[in-house]
């Protein structure tokens, strides 16, 4: 199992999301869990390019200090909404590793997270989506509460994903570094 943290950037992580606090110290969980028990942390950071404010050299494309990647931790790239695009290389590492157990955390829940949950489902991956984990900004049609709870438990459910609770990802975690 790898624990994927997927676009925890600067620019966007901050009180405008949905249950900032909650999602921030579940992540926080989760890394420290993980980093424990010795499974892989990787880190996916979205780039839009030259000259939009969120791109490489940027402030706001860095990855929040809160969730900072430890020497070692990986961090791919990415210019699309879903990590396991064929121009990241996320997929074919994963290949390498032979993992196939993916818990995602992260952002945006409407973007990023569902089309790599959908994206690592086609690719046959087992997607995991540990509650409290992911979140969002209002939208022009959706509440971000309502845009949460709309994709962790009506989309991916027992199709995309296995949503699982906080206390569920934390023994997954320390089942897998005994293995």
């Amino acid at each position: 199992m790898i624990l994927l943290v997927v676009d925890t950037q600067k620019g966007i992580t901050d009180e405008r999301l949905y249950e900032f606090e909650k999602v921030r110290s579940n992540i926080q969980t989760l890394l420290a869990e993980a980093r424990k028990n010795r499974v892989e942390v990787v880190y996916v950071r979205h780039d839009d390019g030259p000259g939009t404010g969120f791109s490489v050299g940027d402030e706001k494309f860095q990855i929040y200090e809160g969730f900072a990647p430890e020497q070692g931790e990986r961090i791919f790239d990415k210019t699309v909404n879903s990590a396991f695009h064929p121009s990241t290389g996320l997929a074919e590492y994963l290949a390498q590793k032979q993992e196939k157990r993916i818990m995602i955390v992260g952002l945006q829940t409407d973007f990023c997270i569902d089309a790599t949950i959908k994206s690592g489902f086609e690719h046959g991956f087992e997607m995991l989506a540990p509650e409290g984990t992911n979140s969002t900004f209002d939208n022009d049609f959706m509440k971000k509460e309502d845009t949460y709870r709309y994709y962790n438990h009506f989309i991916w459910p027992n199709r995309y994903a296995r949503c699982i609770s906080l206390e569920c990802a934390v023994e997954l975690l320390r089942q897998s570094g005994k293995a």
